[in-house]
């Protein structure tokens, strides 16, 4: 079984990640993340690595691009038992995610808060989406966590074989496409009530 060597961590929901990022990071888990999670974790101790030193890239446009980048989406959607695979992230000098941890901008909090259209747009998460969709395809490979109380789960799991079972990453990729179909659905109802 492969080992979970390196993780990518970006939350809206900060409940409880100082205390997992300090966790994998004890089981000398390398740690990737962003903005104000980065930010989050620094002050709590965890080393971290920013996403720009990954993709070479600053975070750009308001930070509305941060992760879309083939050196962070190609080490989290390569098969690992591919030889075409292994050679192409070789070749391109990607390495590898391994556990992807991501909850998505409150788009809906916003729009209960009365946002008007343009705060409504800003808060469209639309690179939480597109890794926890990659992770979530790459199941067979890649661990995928939207939701803090799954955290104790993941770490009994990486504790005691260094990995998460096919089962588990399999059942928290069908909440990933849970979540990710509500929340378009979210999107689009919100959208409905409008007229321009």
């Amino acid at each position: 079984m492969l080992k979970i060597e390196r993780a990518l961590i970006s939350v809206t929901n900060k409940t409880g990640i100082v205390e997992l990022a300090k966790e994998l990071q004890e089981l000398n888990i390398e740690i990737i993340s962003t903005g104000g999670t980065a930010k989050i974790l620094k002050e709590g101790g965890v080393k971290v690595i920013d996403i720009s030193e990954v993709t070479g890239f600053p975070e750009i446009l308001g930070g509305r691009v941060k992760t879309l980048h083939p050196l962070v989406h190609g080490g989290i959607l390569f098969k690992r038992d591919d030889k075409e695979h292994l050679e192409t992230i070789k070749s391109y000098r990607i390495k590898p995610i391994d556990l992807v941890v991501v909850n998505l901008y409150a788009f809906d909090k916003a729009v209960s808060l009365g946002a008007n259209l343009e705060t409504a747009i800003e808060n469209i998460d639309i690179g939480g989406p597109t890794l926890l969709r990659a992770a979530a395809k790459n199941f067979k490979y890649v661990t995928v966590v939207t939701d803090p109380r799954d955290y104790p789960l993941i770490l009994e799991e990486i504790r005691k074989n260094g990995n998460t079972s096919l089962k588990t990453r399999f059942e928290l990729a069908k909440k990933v496409f849970k979540l990710t179909s509500e929340y378009d659905k979210m999107i689009f109802e919100y959208f409905s009530t409008l007229s321009l």
